[in-house]
């Protein structure tokens, strides 16, 4: 993983705790409206992907015992993990791309329901990717992989030599000499994997997103609703497909890259299909970048611009992340595939306790405010959701006083103690089991209330408890924190 050059060791703030009354009494643990529902707080668990689903992505008894475990904590809100629109294998990721998912999802959302006694709506994020393949053996890529050229040919004086000499020769050429010959792309696929851009549109199935991808949002938004889940989360962020029209690195010359009006066209047209299926009376929002951290990438002007083109066309909620892109990710070890969140914007995105003088809590609060203050400008009230290192009351009281955000979220802190939500709201924060921002998983240090193991631990440990009530339903018998 990437590290800033100062490594400056921090640990986590929280600050002081409220007591009952100061909490009941606060804005974080106030109702807000989006669309046309309400939450009954304005805290918030963003997506995040454990990978417990079945290959085939069906629900499974982790995946209910996962967001079953946060729902005790009694957020206002839980987004679903990012969750596939297409019919193609994605390994153990939560697919909605068939309606053979939906008596899965409709479980669940019953599930947290229950668990959290009607207090927590869940939305779930929908998502498309394109390709991307493993890091070939260098043997296997010039064999199979390199479609040979005339350049090729040329750059190594053998314009006469048979397909398979090139290919020979080639294999056996020591790196610094690969890169005078071998084209960026090229040399991309060959150490860091092949991987599809929005920006190929030479191969057909890239140059028709733009026709696909509406409906195949507006099928799985619409499978969502018939489940029961209370809202969508458009997935516009990151390294995947929404993400990349909207980056300024999209050059596509069909009317959908370029300018700032043309990467915004798609991402509209795609709400605004999933708006004509849904309705009016069910929340449809998204989550983008307030800046892909990248160079060469969009920033948080390019944002602002977009945030206030998404609230202008009806979205319900707009939620903010940053980074975690391709584009600088480490090196991956041969027959592994890149990883979006290892390189300097993946910092940005989930930076850790080694930091940088900023520090790592709070590093998408400026940017946040910013963009909300450009959709605010514009006459818009569209709720604006920030994440990023928030862990305490006091500072996540002071952004929504502050008007930064309407609704603050929690990862990695909901991860090391998901009930901080209901221990905070009780005037129990002494209580909170905080997070150490290390991204490893480690053991849980009793004596300082320090957890680094995150959930994935506890709820593995959990899920020998897990049983089957009278009535049929699943149950998480759990020793959940007692109040």
């Amino acid at each position: 993983m990437w590290k800033p050059a100062e490594k400056i060791k921090y640990v986590p703030e929280p600050g002081k705790w409220p007591s009952k009354a100061e909490a009941i009494n606060s804005l974080w643990f106030k109702p807000i409206e989006i669309g046309p529902i309400e939450l009954k707080a304005r805290t918030w668990v963003p997506a995040m992907v454990p990978w417990r689903s079945t290959e085939e992505g069906f629900v499974t008894d982790k995946v209910l015992a996962w967001y079953e475990r946060f729902a005790q904590g009694q957020p206002g809100c839980i987004v679903v993990e990012a969750t596939g629109i297409r019919e193609i294998p994605s390994g153990p990721l939560l697919r909605i791309g068939h309606d053979r998912f939906i008596s899965g999802l409709k479980e669940l959302a019953d599930t947290v329901h229950r668990a959290s006694q009607g207090q927590t709506k869940l939305f779930i994020q929908l998502i498309d990717f394109l390709s991307i393949r493993r890091r070939p053996e260098p043997k296997k890529y010039f064999e199979r992989f390199l479609a040979i050229t005339d350049s090729h040919r040329g750059a190594i004086g053998g314009e006469d030599w048979t397909e398979q000499k090139v290919r020979d020769y080639l294999g056996a050429l020591p790196d610094a000499k690969l890169d005078t010959i071998l084209s960026n792309r090229e040399l991309e696929d060959l150490r860091m994997g092949a991987r599809e851009r929005v920006t190929d549109i030479k191969f057909s199935h890239i140059k028709e997103l733009p026709k696909v991808l509406p409906d195949l949002f507006a099928d799985a938004a619409e499978r969502a609703q018939k489940a029961g889940l209370d809202g969508v989360e458009l997935h516009y962020a990151h390294a995947y497909t929404m993400a990349s029209f909207l980056s300024r690195k999209n050059n596509r010359t069909d009317g959908y890259g370029g300018d700032l009006k043309n990467r915004a066209r798609l991402p509209l047209e795609v709400f605004s299909k999933v708006r004509e299926r849904l309705g009016k009376n069910y929340p449809i929002g998204c989550r983008f970048l307030s800046d892909e951290c990248i160079e060469g990438g969009s920033d948080v002007d390019d944002a602002a611009y977009f945030g206030v083109e998404l609230a202008k066309a009806g979205m319900d909620f707009l939620s903010l992340s940053r980074g975690g892109k391709f584009d600088d990710a480490k090196l991956p070890g041969v027959g592994q595939a890149a990883y979006p969140y290892t390189g300097q914007s993946g910092y940005e995105c989930m930076p850790s306790y080694i930091s940088d003088k900023f520090g790592p809590f709070g590093r998408n609060i400026a940017p946040t405010a910013l963009i909300r203050k450009a959709i605010k400008g514009a006459g818009f009230d569209t709720p604006i959701v920030l994440a990023g290192g928030i862990h305490g009351f006091e500072v996540a009281e002071k952004i929504l006083q502050s008007g930064e955000a309407d609704i603050v979220a929690s990862a990695r802190q909901a991860l090391a103690d998901p009930d901080w939500f209901l221990k905070v709201k009780l005037g129990k924060g002494e209580e909170v089991r905080l997070c150490t921002y290390s991204n490893y998983c480690e053991g849980l240090d009793q004596k300082h209330k320090v957890v680094t193991c995150k959930l994935w631990d506890r709820i593995n440990m959990e899920e020998a408890n897990i049983q089957k009530s009278d009535d049929g339903k699943r149950r998480l018998i759990a020793p959940a924190w007692k109040i």
